[in-house]
């Protein structure tokens, strides 16, 4: 029997959400010293800059050592690290009030392709509870396809929705600051995901959809915490990107290694451009995992390097003493069946259920 917890969930996301726009104030965006100026006021509820996900503060030295070792020894790719073309943030949430944090180029910031698309999930859900936007049915669905199926139509059409202006606007506001000049950038969306000019690149670094490591870490640790719009839609948003319908990269490692985890997930892939990131949980293990690569078969590296990033905090778990999920090393040959969890939610509104 469903909890009222998911029947609340399931109801906000069905019944508030409906397809109609009631057009938002331009508001354009400079750097000017390092700080983002708009020329129209904020909301208030992008204004609350109480610090959120400060995750630079919770570096774990033995978690560090670990991931060094694996990314530049057992991986070997120590040369694309160097010149900055790989990016890893990895964050063990078992305990999430206090989160152990590692990362390697986790301020530098690359082309991150449809990754983030997650920003303009977050913006369509902070319109909606600023009472501005309201989505029917069909935009339901192309919200799902944004991110099950990485649409570049349906995305674009949700950020002509809310209006890129408001993109960057919620990206770089005070309340969530996954666009930071203090932290040399981080999440970015400023051109459609289609032929055409871009709106704005990025100011710091002219990259039209872009991303640093540990600001996507901050983006999954403040919706698994409730921090993204509110409680309520945080839930709603982990779960639309509970279901992927492309199985690469993270979600092909973990398949691999531990079929029956839970991956909420977003990757993108574009030429030589591959990332992915995600919260990852089984039993007690829970973490966050993003990457981002400039090299051809970049696919592949982050496929290795999940299921590495993977054993490291399945150890952690045992060592303290969790239950410690059935996982293990795939051999090679070796053919896997995944065997796909619907969720309570989505038993609840079988149209979350539909990719």
């Amino acid at each position: 029997m469903m909890s009222d917890m998911f029947k609340s969930v399931a109801t906000f996301f069905i019944a508030a959400l409906a397809l109609f726009m009631i057009p938002s104030t331009a508001i354009v965006d400079e750097l000017d010293d390092g700080v983002f100026t708009f020329d129209g006021e904020l909301p208030p509820s992008l204004m609350d800059d109480t610090p959120r996900a400060q995750l630079w503060e919770h570096q774990d030295a033995a978690l560090q050592k670990k991931l060094d070792h694996l990314v530049k020894k057992q991986m070997g790719i120590r040369k694309l690290v160097n010149r900055k073309k790989f990016a890893v943030a990895l964050v063990d949430i078992t305990d999430i009030e206090n989160p152990r944090v590692a990362t390697i180029n986790g301020d530098e910031m690359l082309y991150a392709a449809s990754l983030p698309k997650i920003a303009v999930l977050l913006s369509v859900f902070q319109k909606v509870s600023d009472g501005e936007v309201v989505i029917d049915n069909k935009t339901q669905h192309k919200i799902l396809r944004m991110i099950r199926r990485s649409s570049n139509p349906d995305t674009t059409a949700m950020m002509h929705l809310v209006s890129k202006p408001y993109i960057a606007k919620v990206l770089s506001s005070p309340r969530y600051k996954l666009y930071d000049p203090m932290r040399n950038g981080g999440l970015w969306v400023g051109k459609d995901y289609g032929k055409g000019a871009a709106w704005k690149r990025d100011p710091m670094h002219n990259i039209s959809h872009g991303a640093t490591a540990i600001q996507v870490a901050r983006f999954y640790y403040m919706l698994e915490t409730g921090e993204l719009v509110d409680e309520e839609s945080s839930k709603i948003m982990k779960q639309i990107l509970g279901e992927t319908a492309i199985n690469h990269k993270f979600k092909k490692g973990i398949n691999m290694v531990c079929p029956t985890a839970k991956v909420y997930r977003k990757s993108g892939s574009w030429r030589q451009f591959h990332s992915d990131s995600a919260i990852i949980e089984h039993g007690d293990m829970r973490y966050i995992a993003v990457a981002l690569a400039e090299t051809p078969g970049g696919g592949k590296l982050l496929t290795r390097l999940i299921m590495g990033m993977n054993k490291m905090v399945l150890a952690n778990v045992a060592k303290a003493g969790k239950n410690t999920p059935t996982c293990y090393q795939a051999k090679r040959g070796s053919a896997h069946q995944y065997y796909k969890t619907v969720s309570q939610l989505e038993k609840w509104a079988p149209l979350l259920a539909t990719p």
